[in-house]
């Protein structure tokens, strides 16, 4: 065979053998991208089940959210004020009075007599003496007798919240003794 012949033949075969090998190469790298792909779907599948969890639990706790915000949303029927000449809370103090105490006997045996469904907002505020924050957990702690004396009386504790409302939204002005009394008060909301 001639040097010319042979030369063709010569790049015809190492063509054919390259060809292989990229062939051989390429089956390699398809296989490792087919392999991310099939890790992607389950990654994929996962995460729809997760979300599909998520909506139910989302589904269950805006139900949850509207039934109480229908509570919340109650028809006001009475407040009562724990606060007037006979009985008023002492100067930073959230105890209770013998007064305020019978006061809270009479309203409980009413709400038991009513036997009505009833939601009982206790907000406590104070006067404006003393810091914000410290008016604040004072009204808390004078909501929170409140709530806790009519718990021990019977009213079911799942039946009342307590908001502080501190000094804010004063009954009276609070440049005397007086006025500053009248400002230390507990109200008690019944909604329905």
């Amino acid at each position: 065979m001639s040097k010319l012949g042979f030369a063709p033949l010569l790049i015809f075969t190492s063509l054919a053998v390259t060809g292989c090998a990229t062939q051989k190469y390429v089956d390699q790298h398809v296989a490792t991208v087919q392999g991310q792909v099939t890790a992607l779907q389950g990654q994929q599948q996962d995460t729809s089940a997760t979300v599909q969890r998520l909506d139910t639990t989302t589904q269950q706790a805006l139900m949850r959210a509207e039934a109480a915000g229908k509570l919340a949303e109650g028809k006001f029927v009475y407040s009562m004020v724990m606060s007037d000449d006979s009985a008023h809370f002492p100067v930073s103090s959230s105890a209770l009075s013998a007064d305020e105490i019978s006061r809270l006997d009479d309203f409980a045996s009413k709400l038991k007599s009513d036997n009505r469904n009833v939601y009982l907002e206790i907000q406590g505020y104070t006067d404006s003496t003393g810091s914000p924050q410290e008016n604040l957990r004072l009204g808390q702690e004078r909501a929170e007798a409140v709530r806790r004396y009519l718990s021990k009386d019977g009213v079911a504790l799942n039946r009342m919240s307590t908001i502080s409302y501190g000094p804010d939204d004063p009954v009276a002005p609070n440049t005397t003794r007086a006025a500053r009394a009248e400002n230390r008060r507990v109200v008690v909301v019944v909604l329905q």
